[in-house]
């Protein structure tokens, strides 16, 4: 699916989404210099510009256009957009701005639920920019360094380092590539926990038949959610835990184990490819580090991204 490459068409359709979900102002004692919709679309088009505060104050600045596009009168400085960011960018926002664009989707017929099926995924982002040159002359250095301590102590900094690393775990309609839920989370591991609110919230914004996800959300309890109580077929691969030619002991997980030997639901689950595209999209469009320096911040940071992923799709449709 296309994404809309023009910064002004973003930021008029941030600003549109913002005004059927946000209120103008966040208090009647406030300044009321800017509306809290033109503050989030200005954030939005910083992320999609993958500017710094100072460098979307600038862009602003010079581009007197865009700021009549939206109303504004004069260029937000840097400090208030840092500020506007936190109490802009919460999960109940988030959770309406996602019913509004995915609702839009479907009017537009974008996402078509009864062919093609949902696809779930996670992806873990660059806590900040990292020279790769850097990262492979280490792992080149601990290759060569044969004394044991040095390797565990080099072992003992990437674990430490990955559970500081942003993870995004997303459900998206495979045939537009539209986010339909999303869960910002801080470290590795198993994916299982975040199949069940991924396909509820997904399932409530539009009906679908069928969910596919990679061996990291397999579990007999998720079969069990989507086809008992949801009524989507689930197409997982009965991959987790150690390799072992025994069947599975729990009925839907033993059912995959037939399913994928007899190939019979390969054509479906290809569909699950459509995760990593969006992954990818994400990560060359909107880049892989965040600039976040706090936790909280960077889970704010991948959500915002979400709404602009969205957003480029919607403003290109």
């Amino acid at each position: 699916m296309k994404t809309c490459k023009s910064p002004r068409k973003v930021l008029v359709a941030a600003y549109e989404l913002a005004k059927l979900t946000l209120s103008d102002y966040s208090s009647k004692f406030s300044r009321q210099d800017f509306t809290l919709p033109q503050l989030f679309a200005c954030l939005v088009l910083r992320e999609h510009q993958k500017k710094s505060y100072l460098g979307l104050e600038a862009l602003l600045e010079d581009s007197p256009s865009w700021r009549a596009a939206i109303g504004l009168a004069r260029t937000p400085d840097s400090n208030t957009l840092w500020r506007a960011f936190p109490s802009l960018v919460k999960p109940r926002g988030f959770q309406r701005m996602l019913d509004q664009m995915v609702a839009e989707a479907k009017r537009r017929g974008l996402i078509r639920g009864r062919l093609k099926p949902v696809a779930l995924d996670s992806t873990m982002f660059e806590s900040h920019h990292v020279s790769r040159h850097f990262e492979k002359r280490q792992k080149q250095v601990a290759r060569q360094n044969r004394k044991n301590h040095v390797r565990k102590r080099a072992n003992r900094r990437r674990r430490a380092v990955h559970k500081r690393l942003p993870k995004l775990s997303l459900a998206v309609a495979s045939a537009s590539h539209i986010i339909m839920a999303a869960r910002a989370t801080t470290g590795s591991g198993g994916d299982q926990p975040f199949f069940e609110p991924l396909l509820r919230e997904a399932h409530q914004r539009a009906k679908f038949r069928a969910a596919v996800s990679d061996a990291g959300f397999d579990s007999e309890a998720n079969h069990r959610l989507a086809r008992q109580e949801l009524g989507v077929r689930s197409i997982i691969p009965p991959d987790a835990g150690r390799p072992t030619a025994q069947p599975a002991s729990t009925y839907y997980r033993r059912l995959m184990q037939q399913r994928f030997r007899r190939q019979a639901d390969q054509k479906c689950y290809g569909q699950r490819w459509q995760a990593e595209t969006v992954n990818s999209m994400l990560k060359r469009n909107l880049g892989s580090a965040l600039r976040a320096r706090t936790a909280r911040r960077r889970s704010k940071e991948l959500l915002l991204r979400v709404v602009t992923h969205n957003l480029m799709i919607l403003a290109a449709a």
